[in-house]
């Protein structure tokens, strides 16, 4: 048996609906269900009554959710008793974070932290955005931050879950260039002469953010993909070697296209305007509400840096209305 199959169907016995259940797990409806049934076979009985809508548990699932109730509870304290006797300190946050913000918004944003709180321990682990918010949900991690679209949102149950918008970060196309000034590669490419372009793995919230600029630009790009990795930083140093073209966050590449190195398209290509290649998404910090009660060091040093990550994202948006307001005649 596995620990998930348990999650699984608590989630289950909670909201009555395995489409409900498996959009707040994180996987699709028929792997949830699935792993419903891979339960029910390893405990040899039904435990869910098919027959009728909502779903309702059976007898047999009746009682074994309070022992799966027991048993996760058990689980989570013995994960606390072992931290307490590891090296680490215990009241270190864990963070789940995509690994290109693990390396430019992160840093930053924990330095502005510890400006107002003094030092912070923390463990951070760099994972895809989908793994990531399934840490946060499997009781892995204390923080996830991530990246936040319209088009390809994080759906987490807003009562049990509560989220921060910190700020902005955008996604356009850049080259290397090939003389001063002007970009080795352009946009849109032609159809006989298709422009190489540097792409994320299907897996990856970038790729999927590029599907849409490139699904939305207002004209046809002709693009031949001729490499693929799921990390921004990889296709940043391929772009940089002047292999093609790379969609790349600008927090990525500021330092290249500081000294020239880098030339974003939808600036530099004749004829484009600006901006039309270009995304903007949300950063965002998650936390599960019901986990970070309690009176221990840990869960309270949660509450402290979320309130601080509150107050900063509060004067954020303080500072960019009034830079957006016109000045008084």
């Amino acid at each position: 048996m596995e620990l998930k199959w348990l999650e699984d169907f608590v989630s289950l016995a909670e909201t009555h609906s395995f489409s409900r259940s498996a959009e707040l797990r994180h996987v699709t409806q028929p792997a949830f269900s699935r792993r419903i049934q891979a339960l029910e076979a390893w405990l040899g009985t039904e435990l869910i009554d098919r027959s009728v809508y909502p779903t309702r548990l059976t007898a047999a699932g009746q009682v074994f959710y309070e022992q799966a109730l027991a048993m996760l509870s058990q689980f989570h304290e013995a994960r606390t008793l072992l931290r307490g006797h590891t090296a680490t300190p215990a009241a270190t946050i864990e963070f789940a974070v995509p690994h290109t913000l693990s390396l430019t918004f992160f840093p930053r944003w924990l330095q502005q932290i510890e400006a107002k709180l003094g030092r912070v321990s923390t463990r951070l682990r760099a994972l895809n955005v989908h793994d990531a918010v399934l840490s946060l949900v499997e009781g892995g991690c204390d923080l996830v931050m991530g990246y936040h679209h319209p088009s390809h949102p994080v759906t987490l149950d807003p009562a049990r879950y509560d989220t921060l918008t910190l700020g902005a970060e955008s996604i356009s196309p850049y080259s290397a260039p090939a003389r001063a000034g002007r970009a080795r590669y352009a946009l849109p490419g032609q159809p006989d002469a298709p422009t190489p372009y540097l792409s994320y793995t299907p897996n990856a919230y970038l790729g999927r953010m590029t599907e849409v600029i490139v699904a939305n630009a207002p004209t046809r790009l002709y693009l031949n993909r001729v490499y693929e990795t799921d990390m921004a930083e990889g296709l940043k140093a391929m772009a940089l070697a002047g292999h093609g073209i790379a969609f790349l966050p600008h927090s990525a590449v500021e330092d290249a296209v500081a000294d020239g190195s880098l030339i974003r398209l939808d600036r530099a290509t004749r004829g484009a305007r600006e901006g039309q290649f270009t995304l903007a998404m949300e950063i965002r910090l998650y936390r599960d509400k019901l986990a970070a009660q309690g009176d221990d060091p840990h869960k309270a040093l949660v509450r402290e840096v979320w309130d601080a990550a509150g107050a900063l994202a509060h004067a954020a948006r303080g500072d960019s209305e009034r830079a957006g307001r016109p000045a008084k005649q």
